[in-house]
């Protein structure tokens, strides 16, 4: 079992204290908050910062729900283009579905959508349309004339005032997106400029987890961050506004330290007075002080740096990331002295598939998965007629836990051969072989008729958590069942066969 160093429970008290105290500041009426990074199911602050609650945050919201209200915005061009989220395998505009979905069943109140930098394109009206027809209220926002550099333009008629006026009604209006570039800061200033005409004093401040400004530049958990953002050039820097303001070395990164001289003129020139000194000043980040044992949390964020690394390996062969993005990751992970084989998988599925081709010329495309059970001990897992490697691991990972011998049959052959009868017979498949989820699946289904199976079953939960790594890219479809079950899965960039479209 993972040893922790965060407290989380702290962490949502000194969230929700300072967020109170940015709202009463100087009797101010409302504050626009700007939530970046994930307000749900944030698995990377879960992995650098072992105890952290992937869902602290919207636990937050919920004991302010009296409170707040969220605006989600969304950027015209990440419709258009499809821009996906990678950890979830969903579009940006079926993101913000998931996340009123999501936001609903905490009682939290859903102001509107904002679509920014509207675009008059079939895709962006389709998606708004769509929220009108379902109840949800939306807003156009355009792109800012005169931005960056004309601030007398920007903080105008013509620039902010060019959009409409999000109706807002309680003290804390968070604004989420479903990833960078949605268009949340421009959203809150323009809010700010619309308050402030109405005569409503209102703020702005900013939620962002990472990097995180009390520790050092060069802590494995900023690291992680960049290794995070290698493809969108993300730099950790000291914040060399906040130096010069406090004499206080803080850690920011590159496009808020550019930002900052513009955005503070604009709050500024919208408010009158001179409210931030620097980028860290806008930020409401206590993590930092919530960490109880710094040696868990830098390893665990090595470990991260070395996923991410991996994980870039296999997006440069899937043509999803540049050379340069990719030749980052690596500098991150050598920058912390770490390699590939220092994730405890690796070796071992690589080892176990080398194995097999030398023992005999059937096992020349074995696939290997390797995973990581919660006591630290390795199972592995090899592809074969009946299933993928995938499914292997994880009714061997499961089979341990149940105290089962692994090379019992514990799924009834009957339920293998109608399954894979129906891929092949029927839905007319190239490959046969059970899936993930189909493995799964046939596994309740022999659980009714034996113990074995029931006690192996009743096991997979408890793999949540666990690390793997396998020898060759895996499906969507695998990738994303192992997501669902909590097992943070690597692949060597390897396709099993040389198929193009019938992979």
């Amino acid at each position: 079992m993972q040893r922790k160093g965060f407290d989380s429970e702290k962490y949502i008290e000194e969230q929700s204290k300072y967020i109170l105290e940015r709202i009463r500041h100087e009797n101010s009426q409302r504050l626009y908050l700007e939530f970046g990074g994930k307000l749900v199911h944030d698995k990377h602050a879960m992995r650098v910062l072992p105890g952290f609650d992937e869902n602290a945050k919207i636990k937050l919201l919920e004991k302010m729900k009296d409170k707040a209200e969220i605006i989600i915005c969304i950027y015209a061009g990440d419709i258009i283009n499809s821009k996906t989220r990678q950890d979830f395998g969903i579009t940006y505009d079926l993101e913000v579905l998931r996340l009123i979905d999501i936001f609903r069943k905490h009682d939290l109140k859903i102001n509107s959508v904002v679509v920014t930098r509207y675009e008059d394109a079939p895709a962006v009206n389709k998606f708004i349309t769509r929220l009108e027809r379902r109840d949800i209220k939306t807003y156009k926002h355009y792109y800012t004339k005169g931005y960056p550099t004309d601030v007398d333009t920007i903080v105008s008629e013509e620039g902010y005032g060019a959009n409409p006026y999000i109706e807002v009604t309680r003290p804390l209006a968070v604004v989420t997106g479903p990833g960078g570039g949605s268009g949340k800061l421009a959203t809150c200033l323009s809010q700010l400029y619309h308050e402030y005409r109405r005569g409503v004093k209102a703020r702005y401040a900013k939620f962002e987890t990472f990097p995180i400004w009390n520790l050092p530049l060069k802590h494995p958990v900023n690291i992680a961050y960049e290794a995070a953002t290698a493809d969108l050039r993300d730099v950790n820097m000291i914040d060399s506004f906040h130096l010069e303001a406090y004499g206080e070395k803080a850690v920011n990164y590159n496009r808020d330290l550019e930002a900052f001289p513009v955005v503070k003129r604009i709050i500024e020139k919208i408010t009158g007075k001179a409210e931030y000194q620097s980028p860290t000043d806008m930020g409401v980040n206590r993590a930092g002080f919530c960490i109880y044992d710094d040696e868990v949390v830098r390893e665990a964020a090595v470990q991260e740096i070395i996923r991410r690394f991996l994980i870039a390996k296999c997006d440069y062969k899937k043509g999803k990331i540049s050379e340069e993005a990719l030749e980052r990751s690596e500098l991150l992970m050598k920058e912390v002295n770490a390699c590939e084989e220092d994730r405890l998988v690796v070796t071992p599925a690589r080892d176990y598939a080398e194995y097999k081709r030398r023992c005999d010329d059937k096992y020349v495309n074995v696939v290997v998965m390797a995973l990581e059970m919660p006591d630290g001990s390795i199972v592995t897992g090899r592809s074969s007629r009946r299933m993928v490697a995938a499914a292997a691991a994880v009714l061997n990972g499961a089979k341990r836990l149940a105290g089962i011998d692994d090379d019992k049959y514990i799924i009834a052959p009957n339920v293998f051969g109608d399954i894979q009868s129906l891929k092949g017979d029927i839905l007319n498949h190239d490959r046969t072989s059970l899936n993930l989820e189909e493995t799964l699946t046939a596994l309740c289904i022999s659980a009714e008729r034996s113990e074995s199976a029931e006690r192996t079953f009743e096991m997979i939960g408890q793999l949540k958590g666990c690390r793997a790594h396998c020898t060759a890219i895996l499906s969507d479809r695998d990738e994303q069942t192992l997501r669902s079950m909590g097992i943070d899965v690597t692949c060597d960039p390897e396709y099993v066969t040389t198929n193009l479209y019938f992979a």
